[in-house]
């Protein structure tokens, strides 16, 4: 259990996963002063597109995988 965490914690150190979190807490911080513009909009939508449509590309790839 304790290697799964440190692997975990490991992924989320990536350069991809710290730009989404950065730009998450800008995002927040943005809304709740009302100052969300609409080019960050755009970048912070198509940023978090492509997180997560690798993350699902990566959870396809294994199921694929393992179901051969």
């Amino acid at each position: 259990m304790n290697e799964s965490i440190v692997k975990r914690l490991g992924n989320l150190l990536s350069v991809k996963s710290l730009v989404t979190l950065i730009l998450t807490v800008v995002f927040a911080y943005m809304a709740c002063t009302g100052q969300i513009s609409q080019d960050f909009m755009t970048v912070y939508a198509v940023v978090i597109a492509f997180y997560f449509g690798t993350q699902s590309q990566k959870v396809q790839d294994a199921l694929e995988v393992n179901g051969r």
